[in-house]
């Protein structure tokens, strides 16, 4: 059976959803949700240590999805948004969770996920030391981060990072990345 988008993207609405979005990952949608979210976590009355933690997850994610979305499959109604994600953050009980998705092309899928695996491989300590080594060298991608995103979420979160790749098609990947706040 083919990936279901709007199937994936209902199953991800459970719990009180603060914010939800899909389409064009935007500098514009960056700073709208953030603002949305700043708000909603003010209204209720989070712990300043959790709104922290929730607001710098969100904007790694947001980032890793402006800066690694591939263009959708043309067969989709999403050719318009040639970076289009999704991105939806809850809360569920006593953690928030931030989903986030985008298609990738097919010859990525070892490199993502080489790179989780490796990061959700890492202690504490590892994570620390990994992430002041990559700061003090001041080696950066060309997208900017040196590989610090998902480093930078697990090291805030002490979470592992859950992931899916969904065959689209051919040459067409969905992928899925669900991070846990507690």
């Amino acid at each position: 059976m083919a990936f279901d988008l709007k199937e994936w993207y209902n199953e991800k609405l459970e719990g009180e959803v603060v914010l939800n979005f899909n389409g064009s990952i935007t500098p514009d949608l960056i700073t709208e949700a953030l603002g949305t979210i700043e708000k909603s976590l003010n209204l209720k009355n989070e712990k300043n240590k959790i709104r922290k933690k929730v607001y710098n997850v969100f904007v790694e994610c947001l980032q890793n999805l402006y800066h690694h979305v591939d263009k959708p499959p043309a067969d989709l109604d999403l050719v318009q948004n040639h970076n289009f994600g999704v991105i939806i953050l809850s809360k569920d009980g006593s953690f928030y969770r931030i989903s986030t998705g985008n298609f990738v092309d097919k010859s990525k899928i070892s490199v993502i996920k080489d790179r989780i695996d490796q990061v959700n491989s890492l202690t504490d300590k590892e994570i620390r030391m990994l992430y002041l080594d990559i700061m003090s060298n001041g080696e950066f991608s060309d997208k900017g981060g040196g590989g610090l995103g998902m480093l930078d979420i697990v090291r805030k979160t002490g979470n592992k990072l859950e992931y899916y790749f969904y065959k689209y098609n051919d040459s067409h990947i969905f992928f899925s990345l669900d991070v846990y706040i507690s």
